[in-house]
């Protein structure tokens, strides 16, 4: 459903969440090997989610990424999923047809318009905060 970039994106950004709240800056390097995602994807990424203003960077021996504490339950996973991929998420088809809507519906349309809806009602209403606390307090996972 998500490009792979955007579900490294996520997967990043939780990452660095997590981290924040501990007033740890991560590095490029821990991030990728965090995620299981190549380093130079992984830099192109990041560089897309700091031009929207989702994570900071910083140079230098003490640099990596970070989201300002008080910012992390700001971030909405919608947020992330229009830096990388935009909001086709929203309007593509259930089945990939270039023709889908309405007037000329796909036969999943109108249930996947559904499913569309509920998707972006979730990424609308979940933030960093709640995934980073849940991650802390050992309820998901990132990576096993």
């Amino acid at each position: 459903m998500f490009s792979k970039a955007c579900e490294y994106g996520i997967k990043a950004s939780i990452y660095i969440a997590t981290n924040s709240y501990d007033g740890h800056r991560v590095s490029l390097k821990e991030i990728a090997q965090k995620i299981d995602s190549p380093e130079a994807f992984t830099a192109k990424i990041l560089q897309d989610l700091v031009r929207h203003k989702i994570i900071r960077s910083a140079k230098g021996a003490y640099g990596g990424f970070e989201i300002p504490k008080n910012e992390i339950s700001e971030v909405k996973l919608s947020q992330i999923v229009n830096a990388i991929d935009g909001d086709s998420i929203y309007r593509g088809c259930g089945l990939g047809l270039h023709v889908c809507d309405e007037n000329h519906p796909c036969p999943v349309h109108d249930q996947f318009k559904d499913i569309r809806t509920q998707l972006k009602d979730m990424l609308q209403n979940t933030n960093l905060e709640q995934l980073a606390l849940d991650i802390k307090s050992g309820v998901s996972f990132l990576k096993l």
